[in-house]
This record gives structure tokens, C-alpha cells and sequence, in this order.
């Protein structure tokens, strides 16, 4: 009787997970079928783009900014280092673009939230008031600016997100990065806001004004929290706005150089989505089809059933990722790698009981702790920063 209840509870999930993936595909096309040509929208614009490393494709993914269609906008390369090495880029494109681009140099060891450090010291050079934080793995298509301006000629709006792909997973181990992009994490968020499930921000893309953000407490009163960007969006709506999320994407360049260093994204990954929403990330062990199914046919020794079980979750969740990969996302990298889709969700599960489990995390070298609540704690102890540190993207990434 036991083993039977186990293996019922192991179903829950499998069901739960198949009947997820088919409504994801029913929001997916509800959302992107909704799109319309906004009403053109051009107010300055400055856009912070905090630098920390050198990114893969960082100089094609800073030129998409500064060759945007757009009459007037400002853009903030913020570092805070005087011997980063993306410096001699940002000094050329900064002499390249003179009119655009201004250069923020201003040393700021992580005590808390570094991100948010980084964009405190870039927002004392902003000239306007329509701000948008732009990630600097982030890459742009040229009507980018005018897209995220054009909900703001609302006054009810208070800050717009887009969605974003990941691209140019080389290694394995990024393409279950773009995997955990393109097929969790753009469905999660389209179904939670099609069925207003919870609010979020998206931190990589996101615009909003500087006179709200001060109406908050400023951008320095988000440095405690470990998703800085959740926090933000949730003290806008507490002004009485209400967030827009754009069918727009952009590209995010998966860049990883050791499994490690993805692994430990993974699980940064994962805490900020508890740290944000505890419940709803708990939930989340309901929609893990994949594994529960192959659990469930280990305890029936791979029998017919077990093995009809498993798959029938492998076409479910294979052909929901790609039909929504190919329809919506444009994702045929990601159609290619959709092999490493069961091996990634198995991974997932264990970061995601990790994640109920640690209470630490690792930013751009450092270690600091984590309260329950999500906020970020003194420094336990700073780790010296290696050469892969510097050439590459950090642990973090933010949401």
C-alpha cells in the first residue's frame, strides 16, 4: 500500500507538468497574438548599462545600443573598476559615439547587491528621466528603444519589460542554459502574466522613470536585496502602477566556461525565484513531468507502464518546448539542442531542492549570506578573483 501511494505521488507531478506545458502553449499564443504596433513614443532616454567583465560578444552586444533608431538617448557604461578589462572598449566606443555614450569609472568593491551598486554610481550621470537598465550580455534589435518607450506615454504605466532568448550556447553546458531561457523560463513568465498569476520584473530589460524610481526610496534602497529587480517592480506597483510586458525579445548571450560556473548560476537562479516568490517557486515541483516520470518508471523496474508513462512526458514537454520555441521565440539553436532537454530538467530538480537549502551565495568572486527572506547579508568571506572571473561573465546573473 505504501509503495502505491509513492508512486501515485510520483504521477502528481507528471500529470501536473503535461497539463502545464499545453497551457503554456495556449497563453503563448494568447500573448503573442495580442501584439499591436504601439503608439509612437519618444521621450530621451537614458539607458545604464552596468559592465563588469568582458562578456562574450560584449562590443557587438554595446553596438546594438548605440546604433539605435531613436532621435535622443543617452547611454551610461558603468564600471567599478579602474583596471577592468572592458575598459579599453568602453574608452573607444565612448570616443566613438561622443554625442551617446558617457563613461562612469568609480571604484566600488561589492559590500551588498552589486548590480545595484554599479547603477547607483551610473544614475549620477543620467540626463533624463525614462531610464531603462540594460544587462551588458544583452544584445538589441535597432527598433529596441522605441518598443520599451512606448507604453511609458501612460502615466498609469511604471515600468516595461521584455522578453528575452538566450543565444550562442557553444559549450553543453550553455545550451542547457538556453534551454533553462527559452523553455522554462519566457513560458513561465508569459503564463504568469496572461492569468496574472504574480508580478515580476525583468531585470535585464526593463524601463521605467526616475521620478518614480526616487517616489520609491531610490535606486540605493534596493542594494539589500538579493532580486533587486522584483523589489523594484514591486514598490513601483505599490505606487499605484502597473507593469507592461512586451511580446519584444531580445538576445542574451549564454556564456559559461565551466560547468561549475553555470551550475552556480543555476542555483543563483533558482534563489532569486524563491527569494521572490517562495510559494510559487515551491509549486514549481508540480510541473517537473520529466523527472517524477522517470522515477516513477525506476520504481516499476521500467515495466510497460512505467515506460508508457515516461514517454508520454518526454513527447508532452518536447513538443510543447518546441512548439513554442519555433512559433514564438524564433529559437532554432534552441531546436537543435532540445536532446539536452530531459537531462536539463532533471538538473533543474536537484538546484531546485538546493535552493530550499542554502543560504549563500556567490557574486562576482564574493560570497555573502542570504536571510529567508531574500536579503542580503554581511560578506562571510571575499574569494580571489581568477582570470576567469575577469574574461567572463559572473555566477549571477540577474531576473
Amino acid at each position: 500500500m505504501a509503495f502505491d501511494l509513492i508512486q501515485a505521488a510520483l504521477l502528481l507531478p507528471v500529470i501536473g507538468g503535461s497539463i502545464y506545458g499545453a497551457l503554456s502553449v495556449h497563453t503563448a499564443a494568447k500573448f503573442f497574438k495580442a501584439e499591436s504596433t504601439p503608439e509612437s513614443y519618444l521621450p530621451p532616454i537614458t539607458v545604464l548599462k552596468p559592465i563588469y567583465g568582458l562578456d562574450k560578444g560584449l562590443e557587438q552586444n554595446l553596438l546594438s545600443l548605440c546604433r539605435q533608431d531613436y532621435p535622443d538617448y543617452q547611454i551610461v557604461l558603468s564600471v567599478q573598476r579602474t583596471d577592468e578589462p572592458a575598459l579599453p572598449l568602453l574608452r573607444r566606443l565612448a570616443a566613438e559615439f561622443p554625442d551617446r555614450v558617457t563613461l562612469v569609472i568609480k571604484p566600488s568593491e561589492p559590500v551588498v547587491n552589486g548590480k545595484v551598486q554599479n547603477l547607483v554610481n551610473a544614475l549620477t550621470a543620467a540626463r533624463h528621466d525614462v531610464l531603462i537598465i540594460s544587462d551588458s550580455d544583452v544584445r538589441l534589435a535597432s527598433d529596441y528603444l522605441r518598443t520599451m518607450a512606448a507604453p511609458l506615454r501612460d502615466s498609469d504605466v511604471g515600468y516595461v519589460c521584455s522578453l528575452y532568448r538566450a543565444i550562442a550556447a557553444d559549450r553543453w553546458f550553455e545550451k542547457l542554459e538556453l534551454l533553462t531561457f527559452n523553455t522554462d523560463f519566457v513560458p513561465s513568465l508569459v503564463f504568469s502574466h496572461v492569468n496574472q498569476i504574480a508580478p515580476f520584473c525583468i531585470g535585464a530589460s526593463v524601463a521605467f522613470r526616475k521620478s518614480d524610481l526616487e517616489r520609491t526610496g531610490g535606486m540605493a534602497a534596493l542594494g539589500e536585496y538579493l532580486v533587486e529587480d522584483y523589489e523594484l517592480g514591486r514598490r513601483l506597483i505599490g505606487l499605484g502602477k502597473r507593469m507592461v510586458l512586451l511580446p519584444h525579445t531580445v538576445d542574451i548571450l549564454a556564456d559559461y566556461p565551466t560547468f561549475t560556473r553555470w551550475w552556480n548560476h543555476q542555483l543563483y537562479w533558482d534563489q532569486n525565484t524563491r527569494a521572490a516568490n517562495p510559494v510559487g517557486f515551491a509549486l514549481t515541483i508540480f510541473t517537473r513531468a520529466i523527472p517524477f516520470a522517470l522515477l516513477f518508471a525506476i520504481t516499476r523496474n521500467f515495466d510497460s507502464i512505467g515506460m508508457d508513462v515516461l514517454a508520454l512526458a518526454l513527447v508532452i514537454r518536447l513538443g510543447t518546448a518546441a512548439w513554442i520555441s519555433s512559433a514564438y521565440l524564433n529559437d532554432r539553436e534552441g531546436l537543435r539542442a532540445l536532446w539536452l532537454l530531459p537531462l536539463r530538467d532533471i538538473l533543474a530538480l536537484m538546484s531546485w531542492c538546493t535552493a530550499f537549502l542554502r543560504r549563500s551565495f556567490e557574486w562576482r568572486g564574493h560570497r555573502f549570506g542570504l536571510t529567508k527572506d531574500g536579503r542580503i547579508v554581511a560578506r562571510e568571506a571575499a574569494m580571489p578573483l581568477t582570470d576567469t572571473d575577469l574574461s567572463s561573465n559572473p555566477a549571477a546573473k540577474s531576473l
